[in-house]
């Protein structure tokens, strides 16, 4: 399908032979006689015209006008103005429009062509550019954050909000693995900066030097091996998002940098002399109290209070194990069609060791968990022994029953991110008291630990322990 060319112009013979030319380069040419019939097809039929070549002083108006009023309403497309007589203010006007070209009659045929080439090329990048923008906004709708439980439904009307006003900050909170990330994404593909740039980095990813140059971008030769400007994550973001992730990493020095950033809407490049001005809403995300750490001093209280213009606390999984109905047969159904495997219905084995989990890595271990089934389930049922959440191990149980009738102390753990250390040391501390009854004397034996450190383990997990009173292990008592 060739692409459309609006070409208004009020003179029928130029009109015309410009007409015939672009048809026979393989445009589809539009030709409006004057203003009112250009509003017409640009306004109120809605065509959209890759390119519009427009005389600039019509009967019945300036073309000015119209690419004002078609800018306004959000109407894509590049703009090159023709004009007999053209001003110094008329091209300022223009070329602060968005015109791609103001070019004066009689134009040369040939640079006219090019001119024309070349805005049609920045035209085809812009509209990938909004395909691509709208794809990631049907990805990340706000339902994105799934779940039933009053806490989803409560995080998801906060995102409603926020996508709704112009907001310069906001600060997410909530342990590793609870969807900050995808709260970041929601914010922005669905407010009103979606088709603008979304820039993520992690503070806690880079050292200090390295994440200062990402930051704010720096000039050539501003240190040994900059070669050549770089624009910086913030001058990147203008017009769109800005996530900083794990923010409470950020060095001190960079933090004040941050603040006088978001403050003044500039930026200057390391080893400038200029500001550059920026434009962006912020989203910053923390699995650490920030109000605990500007107590600590190592957050600084001005930016804290800057960032906190909004605050979205996202809960853990643990406290909303209702929304596992929702989450579990969505991984299912995602893990499967990425892996093209058969699996679509979830045992009540299944349902039951899931519900049983504390879940210390929220939904990210989830996914885990659901992928790892996923992939080794050989048929249409999730094989609940591959979830591997118990201290026991039933994937040990099914590969080897007679070693585990044999050899009853023995604990496997998987190594592949599910599980957190606490969640480790729990396991291992819950078979030990399990093995031995519940004495803590006997478990500390057991685990080559002293009756006071088990003790205090056993507390700090909230297990049940029973005390005998013996001596401790190192003490050489009984137990």
């Amino acid at each position: 399908m060739a692409d459309t060319l609006l070409l208004v112009e009020d003179e029928a013979l130029f009109g015309a032979e410009l007409a015939r030319h672009f048809r026979r380069e393989g445009w589809e040419v539009l030709h409006a006689k004057d203003l009112a019939e250009a509003r017409r097809a640009l306004l109120d039929d809605a065509i959209e015209p890759l390119v519009v070549l427009s005389d600039m002083s019509l009967p019945d108006g300036s073309a000015l006008d119209l690419l004002e009023d078609a800018r306004g309403r959000g109407v894509a497309g590049e703009w090159i103005l023709l004009t007999g007589y053209g001003t110094v203010a008329d091209s300022v006007r223009a070329l602060r429009l968005g015109a791609y070209d103001f070019l004066e009659k009689p134009c040369d045929a040939e640079r006219l062509d090019l001119v024309v080439a070349s805005a049609s090329r920045s035209a085809r990048a812009q509209r990938r550019l909004r395909e691509q923008a709208d794809q990631q906004h049907r990805l990340f709708p706000l339902d994105a954050f799934v779940g039933r439980s009053p806490a989803a439904r409560h995080v998801r009307e906060i995102l409603r909000k926020l996508t709704q006003v112009p907001f310069t900050a906001v600060v997410l909170r909530g342990e590793t693995g609870t969807g900050k990330g995808l709260a970041a994404r929601i914010l922005h593909h669905a407010g009103p900066r979606a088709r603008g740039p979304l820039v993520e980095i992690n503070c806690a990813a880079l050292p200090r030097e390295l994440l200062e140059s990402e930051l704010f971008g720096h000039e050539a030769g501003a240190f040994t091996g900059a070669r050549q400007r770089r624009r910086g994550l913030v001058e990147q973001a203008s017009g769109g998002t800005l996530f900083l992730d794990e923010i409470s990493e950020l060095p001190l020095d960079l933090q004040a940098k941050l603040l006088k950033t978001l403050d003044d809407r500039s930026v200057r490049p390391l080893g400038g002399e200029r500001e550059v001005r920026v434009d962006l809403q912020l989203v910053a995300a923390s699995n650490r109290d920030l109000a605990a750490r500007v107590r600590e001093g190592s957050f600084r209280s001005d930016l804290f209070h800057r960032l906190s213009v909004f605050e979205l606390e996202l809960p853990p999984l643990r406290g909303r194990l209702e929304d596992l109905e929702d989450l579990v047969p969505l991984f299912v159904a995602e893990f499967a069609a990425l892996a093209a495997r058969p699996v679509r219905s979830i045992p009540d084995a299944a349902w039951a060791a899931l519900r049983a989990h504390d879940w210390p890595g929220n939904v990210r271990e989830l996914r885990n968990a659901v992928e790892r089934c996923v992939l080794f389930s050989e048929g249409e049922t999730l094989d609940a022994r591959w979830l591997q959440l118990g201290s026991a191990a039933p994937l040990a149980a099914a590969e080897a029953p007679a070693a585990a009738a044999t050899n009853g102390e023995a604990i496997r753990l998987p190594l592949d991110g599910s599980l957190s250390l606490d969640a480790m040391e729990r396991q291992i501390l819950s078979r030990a008291l399990e093995l031995t009854r519940h004495n803590v004397t006997a478990a500390a034996r057991l685990l080559g630990t002293t009756r006071q450190t088990l003790r205090y383990r056993v507390r700090k997990h909230g297990l049940r322990g029973v005390d005998d009173g013996g001596a401790d292990p190192e003490e050489g008592g009984a137990a």
